[in-house]
Protein backbone atom coordinates (compact mmCIF):
# COMPACT_ATOMS: atom_id res chain seq x y z
CA UNK A 1 0.00 0.00 0.00
CA UNK A 2 2.01 3.07 -1.58
CA UNK A 3 1.43 6.19 0.68
CA UNK A 4 -0.84 9.26 -0.93
CA UNK A 5 0.90 12.32 -2.31
CA UNK A 6 -0.88 14.64 -0.31
CA UNK A 7 -0.58 12.71 2.78
CA UNK A 8 1.80 14.02 5.76
CA UNK A 9 5.12 11.67 5.13
CA UNK A 10 5.11 8.76 7.24
CA UNK A 11 9.08 8.11 8.36
CA UNK A 12 9.85 4.41 10.15
CA UNK A 13 13.13 5.68 12.62
CA UNK A 14 14.62 2.85 13.73
CA UNK A 15 16.03 3.74 17.62
CA UNK A 16 17.77 1.01 19.53
CA UNK A 17 17.41 1.54 23.44
CA UNK A 18 21.25 2.15 23.38
CA UNK A 19 21.24 4.91 21.11
CA UNK A 20 22.25 8.67 21.46
CA UNK A 21 20.21 9.96 18.78
CA UNK A 22 16.59 9.61 19.59
CA UNK A 23 16.20 13.44 20.69
CA UNK A 24 17.94 14.50 17.58
CA UNK A 25 16.50 13.02 15.03
CA UNK A 26 13.02 13.01 16.37
CA UNK A 27 13.25 16.99 16.55
CA UNK A 28 14.77 17.03 12.92
CA UNK A 29 11.45 15.42 12.09
CA UNK A 30 8.74 17.69 14.02
CA UNK A 31 11.48 20.29 12.31
CA UNK A 32 10.11 18.84 9.02
CA UNK A 33 6.56 18.22 9.94
CA UNK A 34 6.73 14.67 8.99
CA UNK A 35 4.50 11.76 10.89
CA UNK A 36 7.37 9.37 12.89
CA UNK A 37 6.62 5.68 14.38
CA UNK A 38 9.76 5.04 16.29
CA UNK A 39 11.15 1.18 15.95
CA UNK A 40 12.89 0.04 18.99
CA UNK A 41 13.52 -3.48 21.16
CA UNK A 42 10.82 -2.18 23.61
CA UNK A 43 7.47 -0.71 24.20
CA UNK A 44 8.50 1.11 27.38
CA UNK A 45 11.64 3.21 25.39
CA UNK A 46 9.36 4.18 22.89
CA UNK A 47 6.40 5.11 24.15
CA UNK A 48 7.55 8.10 25.92
CA UNK A 49 9.23 9.10 22.46
CA UNK A 50 6.63 8.63 19.86
CA UNK A 51 3.53 8.61 21.38
CA UNK A 52 1.21 8.50 18.35
CA UNK A 53 2.44 5.28 16.83
CA UNK A 54 5.55 3.04 17.47
CA UNK A 55 6.56 -0.71 16.44
CA UNK A 56 8.58 -3.24 18.94
CA UNK A 57 10.66 -4.99 16.86
CA UNK A 58 13.53 -7.46 17.33
CA UNK A 59 16.35 -5.53 15.18
CA UNK A 60 18.70 -7.99 15.45
CA UNK A 61 16.62 -10.19 13.42
CA UNK A 62 15.71 -8.45 9.97
CA UNK A 63 13.96 -10.73 8.54
CA UNK A 64 11.12 -11.11 11.31
CA UNK A 65 11.43 -7.25 11.74
CA UNK A 66 10.94 -6.87 8.19
CA UNK A 67 7.75 -8.82 7.86
CA UNK A 68 6.25 -6.63 11.15
CA UNK A 69 7.06 -3.44 9.32
CA UNK A 70 5.39 -4.75 5.89
CA UNK A 71 2.00 -6.04 8.15
CA UNK A 72 2.14 -2.22 9.86
CA UNK A 73 2.73 -0.46 6.36
CA UNK A 74 -0.14 -2.78 4.56
CA UNK A 75 -2.54 -0.45 6.90
CA UNK A 76 -0.07 2.62 7.65
CA UNK A 77 1.80 2.83 4.83
CA UNK A 78 5.82 4.40 4.98
CA UNK A 79 7.43 6.66 2.74
CA UNK A 80 10.67 6.32 3.74
CA UNK A 81 13.00 3.91 6.60
CA UNK A 82 15.81 5.59 8.69
CA UNK A 83 18.30 3.63 10.48
CA UNK A 84 20.13 5.77 13.23
CA UNK A 85 23.34 3.63 13.77
CA UNK A 86 25.36 0.61 13.04
CA UNK A 87 23.00 -1.88 14.69
CA UNK A 88 20.01 -0.46 12.09
CA UNK A 89 21.97 -0.65 8.64
CA UNK A 90 20.89 -4.02 8.26
CA UNK A 91 16.90 -3.71 9.02
CA UNK A 92 16.72 -0.72 7.52
CA UNK A 93 17.92 -2.31 3.88
CA UNK A 94 15.88 -5.46 3.82
CA UNK A 95 12.59 -3.23 4.78
CA UNK A 96 13.22 -0.56 2.28
CA UNK A 97 13.87 -3.56 -0.04
CA UNK A 98 10.84 -4.82 0.61
CA UNK A 99 8.43 -1.74 0.41
CA UNK A 100 10.46 -1.18 -2.68
CA UNK A 101 11.56 2.04 -1.58
CA UNK A 102 15.19 3.33 -2.31
CA UNK A 103 17.94 1.47 -0.44
CA UNK A 104 21.31 -0.02 -1.00
CA UNK A 105 21.62 -3.66 -1.96
CA UNK A 106 20.89 -5.80 0.88
CA UNK A 107 24.75 -7.42 0.01
CA UNK A 108 26.19 -3.90 0.58
CA UNK A 109 24.40 -3.53 3.70
CA UNK A 110 26.21 -6.98 4.94
CA UNK A 111 29.71 -5.61 3.83
CA UNK A 112 29.48 -2.65 6.20
CA UNK A 113 28.43 -4.38 9.51
CA UNK A 114 31.65 -6.90 8.90
CA UNK A 115 34.80 -5.80 8.49
CA UNK A 116 35.96 -9.12 7.32
CA UNK A 117 33.55 -8.61 4.70
CA UNK A 118 34.10 -5.16 3.57
CA UNK A 119 37.86 -5.97 3.37
CA UNK A 120 37.00 -8.87 0.91
CA UNK A 121 34.59 -6.89 -1.14
CA UNK A 122 36.87 -4.06 -1.60
CA UNK A 123 39.91 -6.12 -2.38
CA UNK A 124 37.65 -8.50 -4.94
CA UNK A 125 36.54 -4.90 -6.59
CA UNK A 126 40.16 -3.91 -7.04
CA UNK A 127 40.33 -1.50 -4.00
CA UNK A 128 44.09 -1.45 -2.18
CA UNK A 129 43.15 -2.62 1.27
CA UNK A 130 45.92 -3.82 3.89
CA UNK A 131 46.69 -7.61 4.34
CA UNK A 132 44.17 -9.07 6.58
CA UNK A 133 43.23 -12.36 7.40
CA UNK A 134 40.10 -13.96 9.81
CA UNK A 135 40.65 -15.61 12.68
CA UNK A 136 38.15 -17.63 14.82
CA UNK A 137 38.66 -16.90 18.77
CA UNK A 138 38.80 -20.49 19.50
CA UNK A 139 42.07 -20.48 17.50
CA UNK A 140 45.98 -20.76 19.58
CA UNK A 141 46.48 -17.38 19.33
CA UNK A 142 50.30 -18.40 19.88
CA UNK A 143 50.66 -20.00 16.97
CA UNK A 144 49.32 -17.61 15.05
CA UNK A 145 51.77 -15.09 16.49
CA UNK A 146 54.58 -17.42 15.18
CA UNK A 147 52.99 -17.39 11.61
CA UNK A 148 52.82 -13.56 11.08
CA UNK A 149 54.70 -12.37 8.81
CA UNK A 150 55.65 -16.07 6.91
CA UNK A 151 52.53 -18.23 6.50
CA UNK A 152 50.13 -15.28 7.20
CA UNK A 153 50.77 -12.31 4.89
CA UNK A 154 49.92 -9.80 8.07
CA UNK A 155 53.29 -7.97 9.57
CA UNK A 156 53.98 -6.34 12.68
CA UNK A 157 52.99 -4.02 13.53
CA UNK A 158 49.36 -5.49 13.01
CA UNK A 159 45.96 -3.94 14.22
CA UNK A 160 43.70 -7.34 15.90
CA UNK A 161 39.82 -6.32 15.47
CA UNK A 162 36.46 -7.50 16.44
CA UNK A 163 34.14 -7.72 13.09
CA UNK A 164 31.52 -5.59 13.90
CA UNK A 165 31.78 -3.76 17.35
CA UNK A 166 32.41 0.23 16.55
CA UNK A 167 33.96 3.17 18.23
CA UNK A 168 36.97 1.35 18.29
CA UNK A 169 35.95 -1.33 20.99
CA UNK A 170 38.16 -4.02 20.91
CA UNK A 171 40.80 -2.68 18.41
CA UNK A 172 44.19 -3.44 19.48
CA UNK A 173 47.82 -2.53 18.00
CA UNK A 174 50.68 -5.45 18.54
CA UNK A 175 54.31 -4.39 17.41
CA UNK A 176 55.44 -8.00 18.92
CA UNK A 177 54.27 -11.54 18.83
CA UNK A 178 53.88 -11.76 22.72
CA UNK A 179 52.13 -8.53 22.40
CA UNK A 180 49.76 -9.81 19.67
CA UNK A 181 48.87 -13.07 21.91
CA UNK A 182 47.83 -10.48 24.65
CA UNK A 183 45.37 -8.46 22.40
CA UNK A 184 43.45 -11.26 20.66
CA UNK A 185 43.30 -12.85 24.09
CA UNK A 186 42.14 -9.76 25.51
CA UNK A 187 39.95 -8.69 22.29
CA UNK A 188 38.23 -12.71 22.30
CA UNK A 189 37.40 -12.22 25.98
CA UNK A 190 36.11 -9.28 25.59
CA UNK A 191 33.72 -10.98 23.02
CA UNK A 192 33.09 -13.93 25.09
CA UNK A 193 31.39 -11.66 27.32
CA UNK A 194 29.07 -10.18 24.83
CA UNK A 195 27.78 -13.61 23.66
CA UNK A 196 26.20 -13.42 27.19
CA UNK A 197 24.30 -10.16 25.85
CA UNK A 198 22.66 -8.58 23.36
CA UNK A 199 25.01 -6.54 22.59
CA UNK A 200 26.27 -8.03 19.18
CA UNK A 201 23.15 -8.00 16.53
CA UNK A 202 24.77 -8.54 13.12
CA UNK A 203 25.84 -10.68 11.46
CA UNK A 204 25.13 -13.73 12.96
CA UNK A 205 28.70 -14.63 13.38
CA UNK A 206 30.75 -11.57 14.56
CA UNK A 207 31.41 -12.66 17.73
CA UNK A 208 32.89 -16.03 16.28
CA UNK A 209 36.32 -14.16 14.67
CA UNK A 210 38.57 -11.79 14.57
CA UNK A 211 40.04 -9.24 11.73
CA UNK A 212 43.68 -9.25 12.29
CA UNK A 213 45.12 -6.58 9.30
CA UNK A 214 48.57 -4.82 8.70
CA UNK A 215 48.27 -1.36 10.87
CA UNK A 216 48.12 1.66 8.28
CA UNK A 217 50.30 4.57 9.60
CA UNK A 218 49.46 8.29 8.98
CA UNK A 219 47.26 10.97 9.83
CA UNK A 220 43.32 9.80 10.51
CA UNK A 221 40.73 11.73 9.47
CA UNK A 222 36.50 11.11 9.65
CA UNK A 223 34.23 11.95 5.72
CA UNK A 224 30.37 12.72 6.56
CA UNK A 225 28.93 12.14 3.05
CA UNK A 226 25.64 11.57 1.60
CA UNK A 227 25.35 9.01 -1.92
CA UNK A 228 22.72 10.70 -4.28
CA UNK A 229 21.76 7.81 -7.06
CA UNK A 230 25.58 6.10 -6.64
CA UNK A 231 27.74 9.74 -6.38
CA UNK A 232 29.36 10.91 -2.78
CA UNK A 233 28.71 14.09 -1.98
CA UNK A 234 30.97 15.14 1.20
CA UNK A 235 29.03 17.11 3.54
CA UNK A 236 32.20 17.37 5.78
CA UNK A 237 35.86 16.38 6.79
CA UNK A 238 36.66 15.75 10.34
CA UNK A 239 40.10 16.00 11.27
CA UNK A 240 41.40 14.00 14.21
CA UNK A 241 44.25 16.37 15.66
CA UNK A 242 45.39 13.93 18.58
CA UNK A 243 47.31 10.61 16.81
CA UNK A 244 46.08 7.52 16.60
CA UNK A 245 48.89 5.38 16.84
CA UNK A 246 47.63 2.47 19.62
CA UNK A 247 47.71 0.21 21.18
CA UNK A 248 43.85 1.50 21.48
CA UNK A 249 42.69 4.05 19.71
CA UNK A 250 40.57 5.98 21.55
CA UNK A 251 39.11 8.87 19.67
CA UNK A 252 38.58 12.25 20.83
CA UNK A 253 38.09 15.38 18.90
CA UNK A 254 36.77 16.19 15.65
CA UNK A 255 37.28 19.22 13.80
CA UNK A 256 35.93 20.44 10.60
CA UNK A 257 36.40 22.18 8.59
CA UNK A 258 39.57 20.28 7.66
CA UNK A 259 42.91 22.04 7.98
CA UNK A 260 44.50 19.53 5.32
CA UNK A 261 45.59 21.05 1.52
CA UNK A 262 42.92 20.64 -0.63
CA UNK A 263 44.93 18.36 -2.81
CA UNK A 264 44.69 15.79 0.15
CA UNK A 265 40.89 16.32 0.76
CA UNK A 266 40.50 15.69 -2.84
CA UNK A 267 42.13 12.54 -2.61
CA UNK A 268 40.27 11.26 0.64
CA UNK A 269 36.88 12.17 -1.14
CA UNK A 270 38.04 10.21 -3.81
CA UNK A 271 38.90 7.00 -1.93
CA UNK A 272 35.43 7.19 -0.09
CA UNK A 273 34.00 7.10 -3.70
CA UNK A 274 35.76 4.31 -5.06
CA UNK A 275 35.08 2.19 -1.88
CA UNK A 276 31.35 3.10 -1.74
CA UNK A 277 31.03 2.21 -5.51
CA UNK A 278 33.04 -1.14 -5.30
CA UNK A 279 30.72 -1.92 -2.03
CA UNK A 280 27.67 -1.08 -4.15
CA UNK A 281 26.40 1.60 -1.93
CA UNK A 282 23.98 3.81 -4.29
CA UNK A 283 21.75 5.90 -1.47
CA UNK A 284 22.25 7.79 1.95
CA UNK A 285 24.55 8.50 4.44
CA UNK A 286 27.94 7.41 4.48
CA UNK A 287 30.37 7.54 7.78
CA UNK A 288 34.30 6.51 6.69
CA UNK A 289 37.57 6.84 8.45
CA UNK A 290 40.38 6.93 6.71
CA UNK A 291 44.14 7.26 7.26
CA UNK A 292 46.74 9.29 5.21
CA UNK A 293 50.31 8.77 4.46
CA UNK A 294 53.10 9.39 2.13
CA UNK A 295 51.18 6.62 -0.12
CA UNK A 296 47.87 8.15 -0.07
CA UNK A 297 44.69 8.04 1.12
CA UNK A 298 43.76 4.42 2.63
CA UNK A 299 39.89 3.85 4.17
CA UNK A 300 39.66 2.03 7.07
CA UNK A 301 36.45 1.64 7.52
CA UNK A 302 32.85 2.40 5.78
CA UNK A 303 29.51 2.62 7.20
CA UNK A 304 25.95 3.14 5.70
CA UNK A 305 24.80 5.74 8.43
CA UNK A 306 25.96 8.94 10.00
CA UNK A 307 28.27 9.77 12.09
CA UNK A 308 27.73 8.05 15.92
CA UNK A 309 27.42 9.45 19.24
CA UNK A 310 25.98 13.12 19.60
CA UNK A 311 29.00 14.09 17.26
CA UNK A 312 26.39 15.01 14.29
CA UNK A 313 25.62 18.29 16.45
CA UNK A 314 28.79 20.09 15.31
CA UNK A 315 27.12 19.94 11.71
CA UNK A 316 25.00 22.80 10.38
CA UNK A 317 23.86 22.93 6.61
CA UNK A 318 21.90 25.75 4.76
CA UNK A 319 20.75 28.49 6.94
CA UNK A 320 20.85 25.74 10.21
CA UNK A 321 19.72 22.68 9.15
CA UNK A 322 21.01 19.38 11.38
CA UNK A 323 22.43 16.58 9.43
CA UNK A 324 19.37 14.29 10.97
CA UNK A 325 16.83 16.67 8.97
CA UNK A 326 19.34 16.40 6.17
CA UNK A 327 18.74 12.79 5.98
CA UNK A 328 14.89 12.78 6.85
CA UNK A 329 15.23 14.98 3.82
CA UNK A 330 17.05 12.77 1.62
CA UNK A 331 15.32 10.00 2.79
CA UNK A 332 11.83 11.53 1.66
CA UNK A 333 12.69 12.48 -2.18
CA UNK A 334 13.58 16.05 -1.16
CA UNK A 335 16.43 17.38 -2.71
CA UNK A 336 20.04 18.45 -0.53
CA UNK A 337 22.17 18.53 -3.38
CA UNK A 338 23.09 22.01 -3.04
CA UNK A 339 23.16 21.80 0.93
CA UNK A 340 26.35 23.07 2.16
CA UNK A 341 28.02 22.88 5.33
CA UNK A 342 27.92 26.34 7.17
CA UNK A 343 30.92 28.22 7.28
CA UNK A 344 31.87 28.32 10.97
CA UNK A 345 34.57 25.75 12.46
CA UNK A 346 32.96 23.35 14.81
CA UNK A 347 34.19 20.33 16.69
CA UNK A 348 33.29 18.17 19.28
CA UNK A 349 35.61 15.70 21.84
CA UNK A 350 34.73 12.71 23.03
CA UNK A 351 35.57 12.72 26.54
CA UNK A 352 37.79 9.49 27.06
CA UNK A 353 37.24 7.32 30.09
CA UNK A 354 40.53 7.67 32.23
CA UNK A 355 39.88 4.65 34.30
CA UNK A 356 37.17 2.05 34.84
CA UNK A 357 35.15 2.27 38.54
CA UNK A 358 31.77 4.10 38.80
CA UNK A 359 31.19 8.06 37.96
CA UNK A 360 30.71 9.48 41.69
CA UNK A 361 31.01 13.63 40.80
CA UNK A 362 31.57 15.44 37.73
CA UNK A 363 33.17 19.07 38.88
CA UNK A 364 33.95 21.93 36.44
CA UNK A 365 31.24 22.04 34.21
CA UNK A 366 30.19 25.84 34.78
CA UNK A 367 34.18 26.83 34.26
CA UNK A 368 34.11 24.74 31.32
CA UNK A 369 30.98 26.24 29.70
CA UNK A 370 32.50 29.45 30.25
CA UNK A 371 35.34 29.06 27.90
CA UNK A 372 34.95 31.31 24.46
CA UNK A 373 33.80 29.28 21.67
CA UNK A 374 31.96 26.44 23.60
CA UNK A 375 28.20 25.68 23.14
CA UNK A 376 27.20 22.43 25.11
CA UNK A 377 28.51 20.29 27.55
CA UNK A 378 27.14 16.69 27.63
CA UNK A 379 27.94 14.15 29.99
CA UNK A 380 25.90 11.08 28.72
CA UNK A 381 27.31 8.98 31.81
CA UNK A 382 24.88 9.17 34.66
CA UNK A 383 26.23 9.77 38.54
CA UNK A 384 26.41 5.87 39.90
CA UNK A 385 26.82 4.78 36.63
CA UNK A 386 29.32 2.63 35.42
CA UNK A 387 32.33 3.73 33.23
CA UNK A 388 34.43 1.63 31.53
CA UNK A 389 37.72 2.42 29.34
CA UNK A 390 39.11 1.33 26.39
CA UNK A 391 39.42 -1.28 24.41
CA UNK A 392 36.72 -3.28 26.54
CA UNK A 393 34.64 0.11 26.76
CA UNK A 394 31.49 1.04 24.81
CA UNK A 395 30.23 4.73 25.87
CA UNK A 396 32.37 8.12 26.51
CA UNK A 397 31.50 9.95 29.45
CA UNK A 398 30.03 12.56 27.16
CA UNK A 399 30.61 15.30 24.40
CA UNK A 400 32.04 18.66 24.43
CA UNK A 401 30.82 20.86 21.20
CA UNK A 402 32.60 24.16 20.48
CA UNK A 403 32.39 26.83 17.59
CA UNK A 404 34.66 29.25 16.24
CA UNK A 405 36.14 30.86 13.47
CA UNK A 406 38.94 29.13 12.59
CA UNK A 407 39.46 25.07 13.40
CA UNK A 408 42.64 26.23 15.73
CA UNK A 409 40.22 28.58 18.01
CA UNK A 410 37.75 25.40 18.24
CA UNK A 411 40.55 23.16 19.24
CA UNK A 412 41.92 25.41 21.74
CA UNK A 413 38.38 25.84 23.51
CA UNK A 414 37.54 21.84 23.66
CA UNK A 415 41.08 21.15 25.44
CA UNK A 416 40.38 24.08 27.33
CA UNK A 417 37.02 22.98 28.76
CA UNK A 418 38.20 19.22 28.98
CA UNK A 419 41.26 20.44 31.27
CA UNK A 420 38.57 22.40 33.63
CA UNK A 421 36.30 19.13 34.22
CA UNK A 422 37.01 16.68 36.62
CA UNK A 423 35.78 13.49 37.07
CA UNK A 424 35.14 11.49 40.21
CA UNK A 425 35.66 7.91 39.62
CA UNK A 426 34.97 5.38 42.78
CA UNK A 427 36.24 1.85 42.72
Amino acid sequence: MQQQPSEKPRILLLLPTRTYRATDFLEAALKLDVEVVVASEAAATTADLSPRQSLVLDIAAPTAATQTILEFADTYPIAAIVGVDDDTTLLATTASAALELPHNPIASAKATRDKYRLRDTLSTNGVSVPAYQRFSIYEDAVEIAKKLGTDIPVNFPCVIKPLSLSASRGVIRADTPTEFVEAFQRTTKLLHALQETTEITSPEHASQYLLVEDYIPGIEVALEGILLAGDLKTLALFDKPDPLEGPFFEETLYITPSRLSVDIQDTLHHATAEAASALGLQHGPVHAELRYNAEGAHLIEIAARTIGGLCSRTLRFGTGMSLEELVIRHAIGQPVETLQREQQAAGVMMIPVPKAGILGEVRGKTAAYHVDGIVEVSITIPIGGEVVPLPEGARYLGFIFARAETPEAVEAALREAHRRLAFVILP
